[in-house]
């Protein structure tokens, strides 16, 4: 009986790269790498960027500016990727590849030599940050189908996800160079491309080669047309539809985005239609009904869009005010419950005032109108105030709202003169221990209400001349025994109900009644026939009017921390919450159990 023998195929074994694979592996990867790492690097570098060219992006008018450079080069890339993709195939990659490498080159030089201040820089920056674009994209559009004709099938994911990884790396290595090249020179932020850029161009045009197929087909004039067209509006649409509009956070609402935004649909459904109707498309619409293919860019879409939302993070981590204690204001219950003077709309982040440190050092205070309950904030450079040495941080995150408010209240609104008296409502609270030192320093007797034996005691300590239970029982003539039975000349109120009809009837003629808050959430009205029988006054007072005339707070905002830094005025510090237990804050300054400023600690 004879024996049997099995052959055994042996495995194919997979060709190995050549030197030429290599090289472009090498050149294509350094090309993806700064291309990826030019759209972080300008973002984390702003700030510096528009201090450079002296323009605050932040304020009105110009925040079309800052949106541009931020979103500006990615929108040109996501239009034109496609587009310069397909033109490589019909007229050579490797062509379309070199000529993007110099077109970025010579947009990065041309960048970091703007002759320009303000408005006009701005532009100039935005006008070659689109040429950059271009060179950006003609280079990711073509470095793929490189690698792919370069790469034998069976190494090509290698090659690939090679560059992929160089994207990524980019993406998050630039928000680092974008910080420590702008301490140097924002101009260092485009220099930083200028070597590579010349090194990659010169070494692309002597080593790589066409080596793939070329396929001379037409233009799809129409495609292109109608994709470029609807997607760039789809996307400048919502570019402006996150700006400010007529008064709204947003601008959803403006007829020119919803112009673009529907236009731009529309656009893209011409594109569809046309793709499908003609021989040679610029895209295969068909190439979505392959599961793999769909998959595959939707997942790639989705992370993206999650990258996007941590590079902003980490923008505004890195280049925010870090705020080591935050004011609590009335305001913001009012805030928080929505039954303010203002309408809230989610989400909301109360705080109207900060005070911390920049990145560079520098201690600062601000108004913001809201979202001061954060670690760090971004905020214009314009509304930034210097804090003296001699103030120090708690000082600072208690005096400032507060403080411009007293002293608005006593010195514009009441206008006290010497020899009158004052009545102040919640004066233990941050707002009424100032204004107590402030008619004070004016020559005013001051009568303060508080609540309890050691808040009056507090009050008295800073000056005042008298102190009344804000429970009495006969509120009115508890005002006049202290004041020798005579009326009042001035009262500031914020509690609202029934203590607003008695110290409006004991308000002597020509006294001045200026309500800054309604407390007790139960509003008045006044009868016009009774003030002119008295000849008195009320007047109200929303500190965000005055905020909006410069003119008149700076010069107050001045005073104020002279005062403080000199010593003749006191900050009286309450409580201090962790930043975590806000709303306990807030019970406690509803329920009347604080004195002095309340502050929010993050660190705690």
């Amino acid at each position: 009986m004879g024996s049997s023998t099995t052959a055994t195929t042996p495995k194919p074994v997979a060709p190995k790269p050549d030197r030429y694979a290599w090289i472009a592996l090498a050149n294509t990867t350094a090309a993806i790498f700064m291309a990826s790492l030019d759209g972080s690097v300008v973002i984390i570098a702003l700030p510096a960027i528009f201090r450079g060219i002296n323009l605050d992006p932040l304020s009105a008018g110009n925040i079309s500016y800052l949106l541009w450079m931020i979103m500006g080069y990615r929108l040109v890339q996501a239009v034109l990727v496609v587009n310069l993709g397909k033109l490589g195939d019909m007229f050579g990659r490797v062509k379309m590849y070199n000529a993007g490498f110099v077109v970025f080159t010579i947009a990065s030089v041309l960048l970091s030599f703007d002759p320009y201040q303000g408005g006009h820089g701005a532009l100039w920056l935005i006008g070659w940050r689109f040429l950059q674009a271009v060179g950006g994209s003609m280079l990711m559009a073509n470095s793929a189908a490189i690698l792919t004709d370069a790469f034998p099938a069976e190494r090509r994911g290698f090659a690939l996800g090679t560059n992929q990884i160089a994207a990524l790396a980019g993406m998050f290595i630039g928000l680092v160079a974008g910080g420590l090249l702008a301490a140097w020179d924002w101009r260092a932020v485009f220099w930083i491309n200028v070597p590579v850029g010349v090194f990659g161009t010169v070494w692309a045009y002597m080593m790589l080669r066409d080596n793939g197929v070329r396929n001379r087909s037409k233009i799809d004039w129409w495609g292109n047309i109608t994709f470029a067209l609807g997607l760039g509006s789809v996307l400048v649409g919502t570019t402006y539809g996150i700006q400010p509009y007529h008064g709204n956070s947003m601008g959803w609402q403006s007829p020119v985005v919803l112009g673009e935004l529907i236009g731009g649909a529309a656009l893209l459904v011409v594109f569809v239609l046309i793709e499908t109707h003609i021989a040679e498309p610029m895209f295969r619409i068909g190439l979505f009904k392959i599961r793999a293919f769909t998959a595959g860019n939707m997942a790639g879409l989705l992370v993206s869009i999650a990258r996007g939302g941590i590079q902003f993070m980490l923008i505004i981590w890195l280049q925010g005010i870090w705020l080591p204690l935050h004011g609590v204001n009335f305001a913001d219950t009012h805030a928080t419950r929505n039954d303010y003077l203002a309408e809230q709309t989610l989400p909301l982040i109360p705080g109207a005032e900060i005070s911390g440190r920049t990145p560079d050092g520098r201690r600062v205070a601000a108004l913001t109108g809201s979202g001061g309950y954060a670690e760090k904030v971004l905020v214009p450079e314009s509304l930034l105030i210097p804090i003296p040495d001699e103030v120090d941080d708690d000082q600072a995150a208690a005096m400032l709202l507060q403080g411009l408010t007293a002293m608005a209240l006593v010195q514009r609104c009441a206008r006290i003169e010497p020899g009158e008296t004052i009545l102040i409502e919640a004066a233990a609270g941050g707002t009424g221990t100032i204004a107590v030192q402030i008619a004070k320093r004016a020559g005013a007797k001051v009568i303060g209400l508080a609540s309890s034996a050691e808040k009056r005691a507090l009050v008295e300590g800073l000056g005042a001349d008298a102190t009344i239970d804000s429970h009495a029982e006969d509120l009115g003539a508890a005002i006049r025994e202290a004041n020798g039975g005579e009326r009042v000349d001035a009262v500031l109120h914020m509690s609202g109900g029934d203590a607003f009809d008695a110290e409006l009837d004991v308000l002597a003629p020509l006294g001045r009644m200026v309500v800054f808050g309604i407390a007790s959430r139960e509003q008045r009205e006044v009868s016009t026939a009774a003030l002119l029988r008295g000849s008195k006054a009320v007047i109200g007072f929303w500190l965000l009017h005055l905020l909006a005339r410069r003119e008149l707070a700076a010069p107050m905002i001045g005073e104020l921390l002279g005062a403080v830094a000199a010593g003749d005025i006191e900050v009286t510090v309450g409580d201090v919450y962790p930043l975590s237990d806000a709303a306990q804050a807030h019970e406690a300054l509803i329920a009347r159990r604080t004195s002095g400023k309340l502050l929010l600690d993050p660190s705690k």
